[in-house]
């Protein structure tokens, strides 16, 4: 019974053993109630661990019921799938494959692999192989047995992701920055689209090829202070927080409250309840105009945009308008709605759309507007050729009280969150409690869900961060009523092949930020797909915590930096004060702390001994004094840490304003909320500006220029 239990679970993907990733490696065992709630949560149906040889034999005769698998992700110089037929029928197969409609001449082969007895006929499995050259793309194939015409998707995939010409010649840098922490003389409280154009031409004038932004997702219109970006209610749209209303047509000055606008300005940090009122009441008064004069040519835009973006917009704005109608009269976000308005296409959620049209249209308004000013970003980094430019970042999941699951909730996982176990630097592991797709619903739907949210991320980007990379193979999943999961498993040949094609098509690099619980061979898995990986200084250490890497043995393949939003910026990790501030929300004991503060001062040290060994202290900036305990911030420091980093040997390297700058908070403290930390809140302390004039920038510029 075992055997088969284990069996099961690893056939269906569902680990029943795990490592951490934190110093110790702990090892975990599963329950098997857990697990077997898994199974069902995964859309199986399992009463019983008794059952797992009968609902293996489902499994494996469920296969049999179909011709064709939804969609086939291959290789451009292995193309092979599979289809089931009638045995009698194995050999008058007819294979079409088509482009957008028109066929494409190819050359097959075909042979029976496997035969099976259902009934009364004979069924066989026959392996066909495409053997005419095919461009890396998707078709359609139509594959006609017995008269009958059967239709799945064929994705072609290259062997690696896209790269652009200037990576393949030299290494390069730039900044990873908060979009909403940019602060400026113009802004209106929350960093916006057009200090992202600003910085693209700050960028340009240093010499600096690319530029990281947090996720740009929308987030919840009713309730602004859920600020987390890694919180969307859809990865397919922007957040209008990021609109620079002054720059809308039909804006005019006398629309702006002075005072909330000073409230939002002076606010030590960011204020998204009255920037983003703010924003909205203006928003409304110009789309009051807009709408009056239907005919006009930025109208006609508005509808060609709205017309492209389909039933995804629809979705979004229909979501967005019926959860501020709904607020105030039902808690518990849209699964506590009426069952009939929790149906997207239900009747009276049609009714709804009738009777709400101007408001849906406002919604739609507001995607319209920040997706014309983030192209507006794009044409800035292309004019002033930029050779990476903007490099976002594709969130892991979403908020489960989100527009993407009202649409198709069988799409996720039910009644379950993505996390992370235990690791180096989350010692108690993270529940995220972010949606996740199904891996068989996905594949159901042929993959397009997940293309989608790929492409709505890569147009127009030069480079893309895939967040927790691993998700390609498997994600921790979270029981809600649980703190303790486990891995669910996909199919990580289709996902990265999937990756790897809509990288190409999109001519988007792609990155894989992969700290945290990484597999055995994984990240050589995903180099040989092309896919970049993320390093930080603080992970570059020998055994996890031993002598820092020197420059030479960082990756090559890898975007590196000194640390990440979720790190505590050079500054405040020199002093501890993120040690601290852990223990003071009771995040630690008394012996974490102090064992925290001793492996801190070990850091410190090697630090210190790596950047002597370099020899990377600025001249006129030599190092005075150890300061092993914490008490001084050394001399030169900042500069020689950024020598350090910027001289590896990794293909691009990351330079984050809160380093340079000097700041001393979190911008993120994993596993709190914003009622114990102004987590995504904190703005920058210098302006754009005034980036020219400030010292520790232009020094920190000439340093990275010297060694990128």
């Amino acid at each position: 019974m075992a055997d088969s239990w284990d069996t099961l679970l690893a056939k269906i993907g569902i680990a029943k053993t795990f490592c951490d990733a934190a110093q110790n490696h702990k090892i975990y065992t599963v329950d098997d109630e857990t697990l077997r709630q898994m199974v069902n949560y995964l859309g199986f149906k399992l009463k019983d661990k008794d059952e797992s040889e009968r609902l293996q034999q489902k499994i494996y005769d469920k296969r049999w019921q179909y011709v064709l698998e939804p969609i086939y992700v291959v290789r451009t110089e292995h193309k092979v799938f599979d289809a089931v037929i009638k045995a009698e029928k194995a050999d008058s197969l007819s294979l079409r494959i088509l482009q957008n409609g028109k066929a494409v001449a190819v050359d097959y082969v075909y042979k029976v692999v496997e035969n099976k007895q259902i009934g009364h006929t004979e069924y066989a499995r026959v392996q066909i192989e495409i053997t005419s050259a095919l461009a890396p793309q998707y078709y359609d194939i139509a594959l006609t047995t017995d008269g009958t015409v059967s239709h799945s998707v064929l994705a072609v995939t290259p062997d690696k992701c896209y790269v652009p010409e200037v990576l393949q010649h030299k290494k390069t840098w730039g900044f990873a920055i908060q979009l909403y922490a940019l602060t400026s003389a113009r802004n209106w409280g929350v960093g916006d689209f057009t200090d992202l154009q600003n910085f693209a031409l700050m960028c340009a004038k240093v010499g600096a090829d690319v530029i990281g932004v947090n996720p740009l997702n929308v987030l919840f219109h009713d309730y602004p202070e859920n600020a987390s970006p890694y919180s969307s209610i859809s990865r397919l749209f922007l957040n209008p927080i990021y609109i620079d209303v002054e720059k809308v047509a039909g804006f005019k000055p006398e629309y702006i409250d002075a005072k909330m606008l000073e409230k939002s300005r002076s606010a030590k940090d960011i204020d998204y309840t009255t920037v983003y009122n703010l924003k909205i009441y203006v928003l409304k008064k110009i789309f009051a105009e807009f709408v009056a004069a239907p005919l006009n040519t930025e109208y006609k835009k508005f509808v060609q945009y709205c017309e492209k973006a389909g039933t995804d917009l629809d979705n979004l704005a229909t979501f967005q308008a019926l959860y501020s109608e709904q607020k105030d009269k039902v808690y518990g976000g849209w699964r506590a709605w009426n069952k009939e308005l929790q149906n997207p296409h239900s009747t009276a959620v049609a009714e709804f759309k009738k009777s709400h049209q101007k408001e849906i249209l406002f919604f739609k308004f507001l995607q319209y507007i920040a997706d014309e000013q983030l192209q507006a970003v794009y044409r800035t980094i292309e004019e002033n050729n930029l050779r990476i430019g903007l490099y976002r970042d594709l969130p892991v999941g979403l908020c489960k009280d989100s527009a993407e699951l009202w649409a198709d909730n069988d799409l996720f996982i039910k009644n379950c969150g993505a996390g992370a176990p235990p690791d180096i630097f989350f010692p108690t592991g993270q529940k995220w409690c972010l949606g996740a797709f199904n891996p068989y619903r996905l594949k159901e739907a042929a993959y397009q869900p997940f293309i989608k949210i790929l492409r709505a991320a890569m147009q127009g980007a030069g480079a893309l961060r895939i967040d927790h990379v691993m998700s390609l193979m498997r994600l921790y999943i979270i029981p809600d009523d649980s703190e303790e999961g486990t891995y669910v498993y996909y199919n990580f040949d289709d996902m990265l092949g999937i990756v790897a094609l809509e990288s190409y098509l999109n001519k988007c690099m792609v990155v894989g930020e992969s700290i945290g619980n990484v597999p055995d061979g994984f990240i050589d898995k995903i180099h040989e797909r092309g896919i970049y990986s993320l390093s930080v200084l603080w992970a570059e250490r020998w055994n996890g915590n031993g002598d820092f890497r020197a420059p030479f043995d960082f990756a090559p393949s890898a975007f590196c930096s000194v640390g990440t939003h979720d790190m505590a910026p050079l500054k405040m990790r020199w002093f501890g004060y993120d040690i601290e501030t852990m223990y003071k929300l009771k995040m630690l004991d008394e012996n974490e702390r102090q064992n925290q503060y001793k492996g801190r001062e070990d850091e410190r040290r090697r630090l210190l001994g790596a950047l002597d060994w370099a020899k990377v202290w600025p001249q006129d900036k030599p190092r005075q004094g150890d300061c092993l305990f914490g008490e001084g911030y050394p001399n030169g420091l900042t500069e020689a840490v950024e020598a350090y980093v910027s001289s590896s040997c990794s293909i691009v390297y990351l330079a984050q304003l809160e380093d340079i700058f000097g700041v001393e908070v979190l911008q993120n403290l994993p596993g709190t909320d914003r009622d114990k930390h102004p987590n995504w809140r904190r703005k920058l302390p210098v302006k754009i500006e005034n980036y020219d004039q400030n010292e520790n920038f232009r020094r920190v510029v000439e340093i990275i220029k010297k060694y990128r």
